[in-house]
């Protein structure tokens, strides 16, 4: 069996394209022997993954919201989904937004104001869907040491502020309301203030508090 796996980590690396900059997929859970990888590390295109016997990951994709739970064998990421040999992977699609998993700089360095205007139509002046989370507790990539600011722009709503401190932070990077025992209110519009930037986004108006695969509550602010 290891030479088995050892011709496929072969084959694999002479199929994978160079590693790419951007991520591909987040982990969201690890079970049993799987080195070098861990519960919230991002992995990009190319990356290879081996897994112990027994072992398990599942890994939640950001452009295609594909949810993959692999079970041993050797897996090589892709840009939407996984390869997976000499092991077992089942797959499902989630409720996730590509454009809630990354704001675009232009988005983030607008004023409050700017940015919810422009966020709320199009270049012909149309409504425009905001970035949209699928669970009310949403997970924010941040930088630790910043203060987080949430204000609701379509109602009224106590303002959320955090301070985010490296001991409250979910892998160094990740504050996680859920874990805090904070929630948004479903079908709500909110900005997302981290110093001079501002993020418009809202939550689905079917959003409930119930367990969310990560990829569908991500914000990544950072």
């Amino acid at each position: 069996m290891r030479s088995l796996i050892g011709a496929f980590v072969g084959a694999f690396c002479l199929a994978a394209p160079a590693l790419a900059e951007t991520p591909a997929a987040i982990v969201e859970d690890v079970q049993g022997k799987v080195d070098g990888i861990a519960f919230m590390d991002y992995v990009a295109p190319g990356k290879i993954i081996k897994l112990g016997p027994k072992a398990s990951i599942t890994l939640s994709y950001l452009k295609s919201c594909q949810r993959e739970t692999i079970s041993e064998g050797v897996v090589l990421v892709g840009a939407e989904q996984s390869t997976v040999q000499l092991g077992e992977v089942k797959r499902e699609k989630v409720p996730c937004d590509t454009n809630a998993a990354k704001l675009s700089e232009r988005e983030a360095n607008q004023s409050a104001a700017t940015t919810f205007r422009t966020m709320r139509s199009d270049a012909k002046g149309a409504p425009a869907k905001l970035p949209t989370l699928y669970g009310v507790a949403p997970l924010i990539q941040a930088k630790s040491g910043s203060t987080l600011v949430i204000e609701r722009t379509d109602g009224k709503e106590p303002t959320i502020s955090v301070p985010l401190k490296s001991e409250i932070m979910v892998g160094g990077k990740f504050y996680d309301f859920a874990k805090a025992g904070k929630s948004l209110t479903p079908g709500g519009s909110y900005l997302a203030i981290l110093g001079a930037k501002r993020y418009a986004f809202q939550v689905d108006a079917s959003a409930t508090s119930s367990s969310t695969p990560i990829v569908g509550r991500l914000l990544r602010l950072e």
